[in-house]
């Protein structure tokens, strides 16, 4: 009899037991003789052959809602676990300590419910697994949770790294011996190597940390070890976009050198994660489908007995009805309420647990908390090959806090337990407190000669250096001389190029020298063409781990697409936070890798900052050493592009990072001189600091650097040339300018001197935001030296002795040219910018749209020396005539 046809999603549990039965002993059977992958291959024919006729196959992308790894399949814990649980129990409460105690002491609070309910995660991995550097071995790298960061340094505690009084000052620094709210290596560069609490950038920089990883392997400048990365994330954390861009990457690029663990506690910051649904069958047929290999640790071995004993199937299917909302409700009560509503929905799971008692039920606990599991889990996830891992472990948030915070949805934010709660902590855990200290929270530390300290530095000997633990200590390079690039220091002559064209030109020589050639790293989003990068394909190749397996469209052509596994080029796609990511990768890899990195990542500039400003500050916390190049920049520059293409503010965004070091050149020889000190500075002279250079794509004549313009160069603003009229000058005034718009302004000045007999000085401000930090420190220095000679800011300095009022015009916001407003003293100053949205047209349009063409330069200057009573006023109103600026000009910054 034929059954009717119902929807995929209508069919019931089992409509025939007994057919079912005989298709899984028929399995069992095949697997028993010829193996798993025969039984696969059969499966998979199977479905093959349905699709085939119905075209609509829905196959399972989840497995039960049970561990992956079966107790069959489980190796023996190979250590002594009532050690490693005392010593878990010492590092829980001084995790707990360190909040409450700077809670009473300053008011500054912290974190509990994350460490409590990943301790075991971080402890098992701690104790057999994550390996620290040592001098023949360059170390694993682990990712750690940001709001976990108490539990690390209560480790850290414990083993003897962190004093008393620095736990004391969590989260004081300013001015004291304290330590950062989370991981920080700009705070504490010695102990944290990553940072990571900007949720979502942990796992997008922890895959592309594993992908450079290979790529320094695969180009053999660091030798094939084994090293892994390890990625500790929050369920609620995955919510970020970032938090999953890198997923398809990494399975694609087949990094078995990367383990992804997710803390499953089924809570955000502020309730469930996904209340309604389950978070870890979403993740585990997410990363599946991206080619993973996903372990999930849900339950502990108090379940193993239950779930042998369940026949039927019925507890496994209990398991997978109730949604993630219930299972936290289950934790914030007792073992009766789970009785009632987790077992008592059906009538044979009451009398599966009919032996057990309220407390029994309650010692039930998720696979996360159990060593055991999690270290097979562990263990697996080394093994494996071919394939990234994601281990997803359930666990419940505030573990061990009890009715103060153990799964509540206000647990997060809690920083304070009362008298009671501290003491229910202490009980359950068995810790050497007496009632009388209970008050004072005092930390706790085995004594050095007690079996635990000695098992503790066994470990981590075993297992080489501490973890965390950041090593900066790089050699410094061997710096070429700036005739490397002779060629963009010359006079051009009639030969007209963008600065980045010039830009492409110095990498090919940086690429080809022998010193630093190998350790350079170019690094495009899929723009390579567009930026004139396209010969290096052939030069130095595409970097690929499996190589070229096509050939491509392009095979005839001088400059074809190579992929190789020795390539040089890292090309992301479009994809500029993964871009981002790899260039951190590789500006931090003196300190992760040991190899002194020298990365070039290139980008339409308007997609920079604005688009991955998070990972820019992640950067500059990194200590991160390269250069960004702001590619087509400037809000007139990139001719019929538009709104979102044209970039009038990314000099804005740059400007308040600290380590950030902006400029914007106009010639070849700027940038030359800006690009071989800024090598000098990192690579030499190893300072955390990086650059951020704009270039642009306008073709034009280079002049040769003049003499003694180094200095002011690199210090922002030097002086171009003076453009005198005839006749007696009129008048004089100061014009600055600085990438696309300074030719304008030197074309402002020669209307100024022949129109109107004005005699102009002209500046390259090649870095305003260099000025402004030069101003401000004079200003400081003055404020706290009142007694002594003022220090003069550099731009007043060079102002010195000339005449006339200041107008500096870029293609940025005018916020760019205020920067240096306070520091040109007793001086009428106007800034010119191109504030408001882009638009598509030419770049003589735009200019003239955005009033910083030469026209309204000129215009401008006109003012201001009227203002300052050295014209008359209508001389400006005849220029406005002369040179066509409409005073019902519309404002182009609405």
């Amino acid at each position: 009899m034929n059954a009717p046809e119902l929807p995929l999603d209508a069919l019931p549990l089992d409509v025939d037991p007994q057919e079912t039965q005989e298709w899984i002993e028929a399995l069992s059977a095949v697997t028993g003789a010829y193996g798993r992958r025969r039984a696969h291959y059969l499966l998979d024919r199977l479905h093959g052959a349905d699709a085939q006729v119905h075209g609509d196959f829905r196959g399972a992308i989840t497995t039960p809602y049970v561990n992956t790894i079966s107790v069959r399949d489980e190796s023996a814990y190979p250590a002594d676990v009532q050690i490693e649980r005392r010593l878990a129990a010492m590092v829980r409460w001084n995790a707990m300590a360190m909040v409450l105690r700077a809670g009473k002491h300053s008011n500054v609070g912290g974190h509990i419910a994350t460490y409590a309910s990943a301790a075991v995660l971080y402890e098992v991995g701690f104790n057999h697994f994550f390996r620290g550097r040592t001098d023949r071995f360059a170390g694993d790298l682990v990712y750690l949770q940001g709001h976990a960061s108490p539990g690390i340094y209560a480790r850290a505690f414990v083993e003897g790294r962190i004093s008393e009084a620095q736990l004391d000052n969590f989260r004081r620094e300013a001015g004291r011996d304290g330590v950062s709210s989370y991981p920080h290596p700009r705070l504490m560069p010695d102990f944290w190597q990553f940072p990571t609490v900007s949720m979502g950038l942990g796992p997008i920089t922890a895959a592309y940390q594993a992908r450079f990883m290979r790529y320094l392997e695969d180009r053999q400048l660091t030798p094939h070890q084994g090293r892994k990365v390890w990625a500790f994330l929050g369920d609620g954390e995955m919510d970020q976009p970032e938090s999953l861009a890198a997923v398809a990457m990494a399975g694609r690029e087949r990094l078995d050198n990367l383990i992804v663990v997710v803390n499953c506690n089924l809570q955000r910051l502020d309730g469930p994660v996904r209340g309604n649904a389950k978070i870890i069958q979403e993740f585990e047929g997410l990363y599946r489908a991206a080619g993973w290999n996903v372990i999930k640790v849900i339950w502990g071995g108090g379940w193993d007995d239950l779930l042998a004993r369940d026949t039927t199937g019925l507890l496994q299917q209990r398991m997978m009805e109730c949604v993630d909302g219930e299972y936290q409700a289950f934790k914030s009560q007792d073992g009766a309420y789970v009785r009632e509503h987790f077992f008592g929905k059906y009538p044979a799971l009451l009398d599966l647990v009919a032996d057990m008692s309220d407390a029994d039920i309650w010692a039930l606990t998720r696979g996360g908390h159990d060593p055991v599991k999690v270290y097979n889990a562990y263990a697996a996830a080394v093994r494996h090959t071919g394939q990234p891992t994601v281990i997803l472990a359930k666990t419940v948030k505030g573990f061990g806090m009890g009715e103060a915070g153990e799964g509540q949805n206000v647990n997060h934010q809690l920083k304070k337990l009362n008298a009671d709660a501290v003491r229910a902590f202490r009980d359950r855990f068995e810790l050497p407190v007496s009632d009388e200290q209970l008050d004072d929270i005092p930390y706790l530390k085995p004594e050095a000669d007690s079996d635990e300290a000695r098992y503790l530095r066994g470990r981590r000997a075993a297992l080489g250096g501490h973890i965390p633990s950041r090593h900066a200590a790089c050699e410094p390079l061997a710096l070429p001389a700036l005739s490397l690039f002779d060629a963009q220091l010359q006079d051009s002559g009639t030969r007209a190029y963008s600065t980045t064209m010039a830009f492409v030109r110095m990498l090919g020589a940086l690429l080809k020298d022998e010193s630093l050639g190998r350790n350079v790293v170019p690094i495009v989003p899929d723009e390579s063409r567009t930026f004139g990068m396209e010969g290096m394909f052939r030069q130095v190749g595409i970097y690929s781990h499996v190589g070229q397996l096509y050939t491509p469209q392009d095979a005839g052509q001088l400059s074809y697409y190579r992929e190789t596994r020795d390539g040089q080029i890292m090309q992301e796609g479009l994809n500029e936070s993964g871009a981002m990511s790899a260039w951190i990768a590789a500006a931090t890899a003196y300190s992760n890798h040991g190899v002194t990195a020298l990365p070039f990542y290139i980008y339409y500039s308007m997609f920079g900052f604005q688009r991955v400003g998070d990972l820019a500050w992640a950067a500059g916390d990194a200590r991160a050493r390269g250069f960004l190049l702001g590619a087509t920049s400037g809000r007139t520059t990139l001719m019929g592009e538009g709104l979102q293409h044209d970039d009038g503010h990314s000099h804005v965004l740059s400007s308040v990072i600290p380590c950030c070091v902006s400029y914007d050149p106009t010639y070849a020889y700027e940038l030359a001189v800006i690009m071989h000190d800024g090598m000098r500075r990192m690579y030499v002279e190893q300072e955390d600091v990086f650059y951020y250079i704009t270039l642009l794509n306008e073709n034009y004549a280079h002049p040769a650097l003049p003499d003694g313009a180094r200095d002011g160069i690199l210090r922002g603003w030097y002086a171009l040339r003076t453009m005198a009229p005839e006749a007696e000058p009129a008048a004089r005034v100061q014009l600055a300018g600085s990438g696309a718009i300074l030719n304008e302004v030197i074309q402002a000045a020669q209307l100024l001197a022949n129109d109107y007999a004005i005699a102009c000085d002209i500046w390259s401000a090649t870095s305003l935001t260099e000025l402004r930090r030069d101003g401000m420190a004079a200003e400081r220095w003055n404020l706290l030296h009142p007694e002594a000679a003022p220090r003069v800011p550099y731009v007043q300095q060079c102002l010195a002795g000339r005449e006339g009022p200041l107008v500096v015009a870029t293609d940025y916001m005018k916020i760019v040219a205020d920067q240096i407003r306070p520091f040109v003293e007793g001086r009428r100053m106007v800034a010119l910018g191109t504030d408001g949205f882009g638009r598509s047209d030419t770049r003589e349009s735009l200019r003239s749209f955005f009033e910083v063409d030469r026209h309204f330069i000129a215009v401008a200057a006109l003012k201001a020396l009227a203002d300052d009573g050295a014209l008359p006023r209508n001389v400006v109103t005849e220029a406005m005539q002369r040179y066509g600026v409409a005073a019902d000009k519309a404002d182009p910054s609405r």
